[in-house]
């Protein structure tokens, strides 16, 4: 199995950027698609980016796109986020997740999970 763990989060004032990372460890990084997602107070988990295991091909919800990067340094062991212009509505505790099967956007095809790290941005 494979341990997670995030970083980076914060408070953030509306049009900063954010970089998370998330660190992995056990099993062979390079196994796991990875993703990243989110969830608001009161609202359900929802998906927001994801990577194949070599970093060909990624993937965004449209809340993301154009304003998010999903990357991973497969020699590092960590995958990343870049968050930029921000909104109020991106906050969230956003945890990251490992598949072995395939990146996509629905939690359920993820085996691993971070603990999370919350990102607020204020308007």
């Amino acid at each position: 199995q494979v341990q997670l763990v995030e970083s980076g989060g914060g408070l953030v004032q509306a049009g900063d950027s954010l970089r998370l990372s998330c660190a992995a460890s056990g099993r062979t990084f390079t196994s796991y698609a990875m993703g990243w997602f989110r969830q608001a107070p009161g609202k359900e988990r929802e998906f927001v980016a994801a990577i194949r295991r070599s970093g060909g091909s990624t993937y965004y919800a449209d809340s993301a796109k154009g304003r998010f990067t999903i990357s991973r340094d497969n020699a590092k062991n960590t995958v990343y986020l870049q968050m930029n212009s921000l909104k109020p509505e991106d906050t969230a505790v956003y945890y990251c997740a490992a598949a072995l099967i395939r990146a996509g956007s629905r939690s359920e095809g993820y085996d691993y999970w971070g603990q999370g790290t919350q990102v607020t941005v204020s308007s």
